[in-house]
């Protein structure tokens, strides 16, 4: 009878022991994709697609962007207690 527990604690163990090392590589293998996964981006390493079709567009900026940016300026201004002379 004795032979027999003895035998059930060595199995008991060796079981245990085999799901503490299962566990283990399933932690192991889930950090390996975590660090995979939180690397930053290299640069060059992504294309970036698109742009604009019409660059020149953006050269001169038209009347009432310059009105928004002004209408910005000014709003700015005011709020750091500025006045802006306009020309």
């Amino acid at each position: 009878m004795a032979e027999a527990l003895t035998l059930s604690y060595i199995g008991f163990g060796l079981l245990t022991i085999g799901l503490f090392y299962v566990i283990w590589q399933i932690v192991k293998r889930n950090q390996a994709i975590a660090a995979v996964e939180n690397t930053p981006a290299v640069a060059g390493s992504d294309e970036l697609t698109g742009g604009a079709k019409n660059p020149s567009q953006f050269e001169e900026p038209d009347d009432d962007a310059l009105e928004q940016m002004a209408d910005i300026l000014a709003s700015a201004a005011e709020s750091q207690g500025l006045v802006l002379e306009e020309e």
